[in-house]
C-alpha cells in the first residue's frame, strides 16, 4: 500500500476567470499542491474560506465586490490558521505592507506569477513572509526609523482612502461606489475631500484625473 502525499490546499480569489484558471494550472502541477475552489467576490471567498477551511488562499486587490485588504482582514477575524498571499497587479510599494499589516504573509506581483508563484506559495505555507526585496529593504528602514528614498502621497493614504481612490480610478461615481462599499454618499464624499487634502488637488476633477492616471500607472 503506498503512502498518498498530503495536498496542500489551495482557494483562489480574483475577479477574472482567465486569471483564476492559469492559477490553478500552475498549482496543479505540483504533486503536493491542490485547489479546492475559486472565487471572483468578496463574500464567496468568505463562504468558501468558511466551508474548505484551505491552507492557504490566494487573493488579488481588485475585486468583483469588495477588495483583497479587506477580505484578508475579514478572513482573518474567524480563521487563525489559514495563510493569505496577496496576488495583484497594484503597485506592491503601496499595497504590500497594508496586505501585511491585514493579516497576509505575502505580495507577489502578477507581472512575476510564471517565475515565482510556486515559490511565493511554498515560502507563505510555510509561515514565511514572501516580498520582493525592494519592499523588505522599505520595511526594514522603517523598523529603523530612516527615512524613505521617495516620499509618494498615495502611501499615505488609509486603506479606505486608497481603496476609493482606486475606485474613483476605474470611473466609479460617487454614488457607485457608495453602493459597491455599502456606505453613504455622504461618507463617500467626506473621503473624497479627505483624498484633495492629502493628494494635494484643488477639484473633484482633478481628483478624478490623477485617480484615473494612477489606475492607468498600475496596469
Amino acid at each position: 500500500m503506498t503512502n498518498q502525499i498530503a495536498k496542500a490546499k489551495i482557494v483562489i480569489v480574483d475577479d477574472h476567470p482567465m486569471m483564476r484558471d492559469g492559477l490553478t494550472m500552475r498549482i496543479l502541477s505540483q504533486s503536493d499542491l491542490d485547489v479546492c475552489g475559486q472565487a471572483a467576490t468578496q463574500d464567496e471567498a468568505l463562504e468558501l474560506v468558511k466551508d474548505s477551511n484551505p491552507d492557504l488562499v490566494l487573493i488579488d486587490i481588485s475585486l468583483k465586490s469588495g477588495n483583497g485588504i479587506e477580505l484578508v482582514k475579514r478572513i482573518r477575524l474567524f480563521n487563525a490558521t489559514t495563510k493569505m498571499l496577496i496576488v495583484s497587479a497594484f503597485q506592491e510599494s503601496l499595497y504590500a505592507e497594508r496586505a501585511l499589516r491585514a493579516g497576509a504573509l505575502g505580495y507577489l506581483n502578477k507581472q512575476e506569477t510564471n517565475e515565482k508563484l510556486i515559490e511565493a506559495i511554498r515560502t507563505v505555507l510555510r509561515g514565511e513572509t514572501f516580498v520582493s526585496p525592494d519592499t523588505t529593504q522599505r520595511l526594514v528602514s522603517k523598523v529603523l526609523g530612516k527615512k524613505p528614498l521617495a516620499n509618494d502621497p498615495l502611501a499615505a493614504l488609509t486603506d479606505r482612502e486608497l481603496e476609493i481612490f482606486r475606485l474613483i480610478g476605474s470611473g466609479l461615481s460617487t454614488s457607485e461606489i457608495a453602493h459597491q462599499l455599502f456606505v453613504s454618499t455622504h461618507t463617500v464624499d467626506t473621503h473624497r475631500e479627505n483624498l484633495k487634502k492629502k493628494l494635494g488637488v484643488k477639484s473633484g476633477a482633478e481628483l478624478n484625473l490623477k485617480a484615473i492616471q494612477s489606475m492607468l500607472e498600475s496596469g
